[in-house]
């Protein structure tokens, strides 16, 4: 009996989570070796700049920290949307929200107000006008039952271009022009505004690292354990069952996209709080996106968002100095990432099917 058991085993093992991932990172990996030939450069150099981008100095580590805290903010708010059955895919928008009133906050602050206060004031910010941005959506969705995929996914063009309008009207939040050549950005937050370092003069890491640990940490225990987190599993399970049981269907999906939108607006708030201290166009650099990918790879996980956050953001340092160094272009790697989102997603689809079918 045991050779025919045997089969049945193999084929658990191998869809397991770790074993899709370790095969899905495996054949990322022999993509991007493949485009680094394409590109004329030599394997080992390439692997090398890879490596000094990421860990190669206090900068590089700084960086790809301060990288890696946006996206697990912006996944992490994802990850509170989805236990309560919605799908945030506005991350983008609530990020731009977020950094345009933090821009906003910060510079109508004092020249010499304090850290202590301006920061957070200036975060604060950044998460009220990202969860009144989440927050259309989720209106929308309960009272009129508009799909808060479609929603999330407009508002984010409204965003960008908001910004985009504010940083090139001199009646908002532009720079005096001063000549031809004035960039068309905010004015530098005062001191007292900007995050603060954490790792030295040498690093770039600042204070965004800490509050997104936090902000982890707080939502893995609320959802885990707090009365609030058990309503929104139980909504997110089944709206009609937890409307019977009595709890407030509608409110508890509106708050959770609500929270889904300020995290990503505390993230945008981080990015303005960030040197070189300016709202400008493009701020978000896709960010959005990137932590709405990292929330799917997680699948519901706060401790996957936390390494698949440091994943990508190192990668994205590393693919910067790889650009630099070897003459790779650094948009290689966000096509690995590209192929390793497909191909743990076509996994996940094997998975279920075959779990599914009872194989």
């Amino acid at each position: 009996m045991t050779p025919s058991l045997a089969p049945p085993r193999l084929l658990t093992h191998l869809r397991h989570p770790l074993t899709l991932a370790a095969g899905a990172g495996i054949l990322a990996a022999g993509v991007g070796a493949l485009l680094v030939v394409a590109a004329g450069a030599d394997p080992a150099t390439a692997w090398t700049a890879l490596d000094e981008g990421m860990f190669g100095s206090a900068y590089s580590v700084g960086s790809s920290l301060d990288s890696a805290a946006v996206l697990a903010l912006i996944a992490t708010g994802f990850t509170v949307a989805h236990r309560a059955g919605l799908v945030n895919v506005g991350g983008e928008g609530q990020l731009c929200a977020g950094g345009l009133a933090a821009a906003a906050t910060g510079l109508a602050l004092p020249a010499a107000v304090p850290a202590a206060i301006g920061v957070p004031l200036t975060l604060l910010a950044g998460f009220l006008a990202g969860a009144a941005w989440a927050a259309i959506a989720a209106l929308l969705r309960t009272r009129r039952g508009t799909s808060e995929v479609i929603t999330t996914l407009l508002l984010n063009f409204v965003g960008v271009g908001a910004v985009s309008l504010a940083v090139h009207e001199e009646g908002l939040l532009r720079q005096p022009v001063t000549s031809s050549e004035t960039l068309p950005q905010s004015e530098a937050l005062p001191a007292g505004a900007r995050l603060p370092l954490i790792a030295g003069p040498e690093s770039p890491a600042t204070a965004v690292v800490v509050v997104a640990a936090l902000a982890l940490v707080i939502t893995a225990v609320v959802l885990r354990y707090a009365p609030a987190g058990l309503k929104l599993k139980s909504v997110g399970h089944s709206p009609a069952a937890s409307a019977r049981l009595g709890l407030p269907v509608a409110r508890l999906r509106e708050s959770g996209l609500a929270v889904a939108g300020g995290l990503a607006g505390i993230a945008g708030a981080g990015l303005v709080a960030t040197a070189p201290y300016v709202l400008a166009e493009h701020f978000s650099s896709g960010y959005g996106f990137s932590g709405l990918v990292v929330g799917l790879l997680a699948r519901g996980s706060l401790l996957a968002v936390a390494a698949v956050s440091l994943l990508f953001g190192f990668l994205t340092s590393g693919g910067i100095n790889l650009q630099l160094a070897a003459g790779v272009p650094a948009s290689s790697v966000q096509i690995v990432q590209s192929v390793l989102v497909l191909l743990i997603a076509a996994a996940m689809l094997w998975s279920t099917r075959r779990t599914g079918s009872g194989s």
